[in-house]
């Protein structure tokens, strides 16, 4: 797979990313729900401090800290990229591996800047530790919600296939609850990284190789093989 395909492949997908995430930002209400294809699939405007599907630590420390660590896998992601084009690896492995590093690069612009371009966002009270919502649509300004490093991930992709169920009674610890199956909230760049990591795992076996590029000459001849002849 030549490089610039790679990097046309992986660039579509960041910016879907981040062509979905600005308009649910300056056109939705934090919180605020569209059904797009029945109740199945919605957009669901939320924003996330943490990790993807909501995991999160460590307050602002903590987002610093993550922001900085995807910045440093998405470095490490660039070199290991090149290199693994540069060694032949199977073209599966190499989208894979984009999907990945797509997906990451994609959420980092949000952690990295979307607190410098907005005008509202979630951000952590100092006090309560809390993630504090905002009123009003976010729009662009000079002055951010937060810091550099501090931004939120814009997330909005809903697909609750069951909705508002009831656990059996029999069931452990759960019994009589009321649950949703798949209630994650995530975006585009969520989705490649889950794709790429999912795929490498059900074909490792065919996917972790590379190809080596030899080649081997066969010379044909019709002369007769003798003693004399032999080339030692």
């Amino acid at each position: 797979m030549k490089l610039r395909h790679l990097v046309l492949f992986i660039a579509l997908i960041v910016l879907g990313d981040q062509a979905l995430k600005f308009w649910v930002k300056t056109h939705f209400y934090y919180g605020e729900e569209r059904k797009i294809l029945g109740n199945w699939f919605r957009i669901y405007f939320i924003e996330n401090e943490g990790m993807a599907y909501g995991w999160k630590f460590g307050g602002n420390w903590g987002k610093m800290a993550l922001t900085i660590f995807r910045l440093g896998a998405v470095i490490f992601g660039t070199w290991y990229l090149g290199n693994i084009i540069k060694k032949g690896y199977h073209k599966g492995f190499i989208i894979c591996a984009g999907l990945i590093y797509a997906g990451a690069l994609g959420n980092l612009i949000d952690s990295l800047f979307y607190g410098l371009l907005f005008d509202k966002g979630m951000f952590i009270d100092g006090v309560s530790k809390m993630q504090i919502n905002y009123d009003g649509i976010a729009v662009f300004s000079s002055k951010g919600y937060t810091s550099f490093l501090h931004g939120n991930v814009v997330d909005m992709l809903y697909f609750p296939i069951l909705e508002n169920k009831t656990f059996p009674s029999w069931v452990p610890f759960w019994g009589g609850e009321r649950f949703t199956f798949f209630s994650a909230i995530f975006n585009i760049a969520d989705a490649s990284i889950s794709i790429g990591v999912i795929t490498l795992l059900l074909f490792q076996k065919k996917l972790f190789r590379h190809h080596h590029h030899e080649e081997t000459q066969t010379v044909e001849t019709s002369t007769t093989v003798t003693d004399e002849t032999q080339v030692s």
